[in-house]
């Protein structure tokens, strides 16, 4: 669950003498929407973006020599002048969680990953959050399904499920436990491996758990 992990290692860089067009071109061709720019070497320095770009270029309702003269400013423009200095990045120890929380309090879509020197190790995007919690909790695994249960307190129900899965080699990969909140009971979240669903929800039944089913929630 660490960014090193699931980060792009290796990103292009650019540096502050970089051109605004060398700049759009390289996101262009990449597909990316953030750059990192680093020093002669290698250090963080500051990042820029596709909307920072976006905004450096003449609007698309200037015209005649104003428009002219914008173009020949943009063609000459380094991207010292519009990136951005103070930025944030975070540590490949830092943990999925520890991201998905400074995704959620600065609201950018990607930050750079650096050493404790700052250099630039790699990128961790909002994408890669989502490919990262999608493995975790097996998503794109084949014949992979989710089973809600009701969490009615039971004791050790959490072993109980472990132990009648095992015994009847029903395979699983994960077990969730959510406590209840407010008005909302608490669940259990079983992620199964298996196209006999229907089996797995009778050994469950008949073992005592209450299946959630969809228009339940």
């Amino acid at each position: 669950m660490y960014i090193f992990e699931y980060m792009t290692q290796n990103p292009k860089t650019i540096s502050p003498d970089t051109l605004l067009p060398e700049a759009k071109a390289l996101m262009t061709e990449f597909k990316f929407r953030h750059l990192p720019v680093v020093d002669g070497k290698g250090l963080l320095i500051g990042i820029v973006t596709d909307r920072d770009l976006r905004s450096a270029y003449p609007s698309t309702v200037a015209k005649g020599k104003e428009l002219t003269l914008s173009h020949d400013q943009v063609q000459n423009t380094k991207i010292s002048e519009i990136m951005i200095t103070e930025c944030v990045y975070i540590s490949p120890n830092d943990t999925l969680d520890d991201t998905l929380l400074v995704f959620d309090k600065i609201r950018v879509g990607a930050l750079p990953v650096i050493d404790k020197d700052r250099k630039v190790l790699g990128m961790f995007s909002i994408r890669d959050l989502t490919g990262a919690y999608k493995k975790l909790f097996g998503m794109s695994e084949k014949g992979s399904i989710l089973v809600a249960i009701k969490d009615e307190g039971r004791i050790n129900c959490m072993s109980s499920i472990v132990l009648l899965l095992e015994e009847q080699g029903v395979p699983f990969t994960r077990l969730i436990r959510i406590p209840a909140c407010g008005d909302e009971g608490g669940r259990i979240y079983l992620r199964i491996n298996t196209f006999k669903i229907a089996k797995v929800h009778k050994l469950l039944q008949e073992a005592g758990f209450t299946l959630i089913k969809p228009d339940q929630f």
